[in-house]
């Protein structure tokens, strides 16, 4: 009775040196203690030094790989047809480049949102329409600042905080927020459009499995 292997790819895989085993990549199972181990170290690519990029290979290729080591294995994938393999220069230890990352995104979101709030008030003349609200229900000019403009500067900011389910390092419910919702659509597009165009003779810093 043959012993069957279990194989689990995903649409793109980071990996931290030019040669690439099976183990690497691809999510391995069977009863087998033997064939598992023998699995996980089949060599499926070499990546020539230095050319860093995303390498686009077939689950199938990986098939045959196995078949062709382990004949008397019955391989069983499961996941992506093709995927990318990416090889990513190894970047530098300094840990002062994260945080100014970080404080960059953090000044142009603050000062981008703001800008956007206040040219949309400007837009649709909210001062206007709460004095006009204002004299309705009180019979007087508005004269400063209200319980109106009050109000809606704390909505927007409690609107932010639950629209996008995220205050500092917390959570409000265990739902995604939309920011990863649509951080994963764009993965997804991104190395959707990678392999299409892999397959249309289009190379993307990497290429085919070499």
């Amino acid at each position: 009775m043959s012993d069957t292997l279990y194989l689990a790819t995903e649409k793109n895989v980071k990996v931290g040196s030019e040669a690439v085993a099976l183990g690497d990549i691809a999510k391995l199972s069977c009863s087998n203690p033997r064939v598992l181990a023998k699995a996980q170290t089949l060599k499926v690519m070499q990546i020539p030094k230095g050319q860093y990029g995303r390498y686009v290979v077939t689950a199938i290729s990986l098939v045959v790989l196995v078949q062709k080591h382990l004949e008397q294995v019955e391989v069983t994938h499961m996941g992506e047809p093709e995927f990318l393999i990416t090889f990513e220069k190894p970047s530098p230890g300094s840990r002062l480049w994260p945080w100014i990352k970080t404080a960059l995104v953090c000044l142009v979101t603050f000062f981008g949102s703001a800008f956007s709030i206040m040219t949309f008030n400007t837009d649709v003349d909210v001062a206007g329409l709460f004095d006009h609200i204002y004299q309705q229900f009180t019979g007087n000019p508005e004269k400063g600042f209200t319980i109106l403009e009050i109000a809606y500067s704390v909505g927007i900011g409690l609107g932010v905080v639950f629209f996008f389910n995220h205050f500092g390092p917390r959570k409000l419910t265990q739902d995604p927020t939309p920011m990863e919702v649509e951080m994963r659509v764009y993965e997804d597009q991104v190395n959707t459009t990678l392999i299409d165009q892999e397959d249309r003779g289009q190379p993307q810093g990497g290429g085919k499995q070499p």
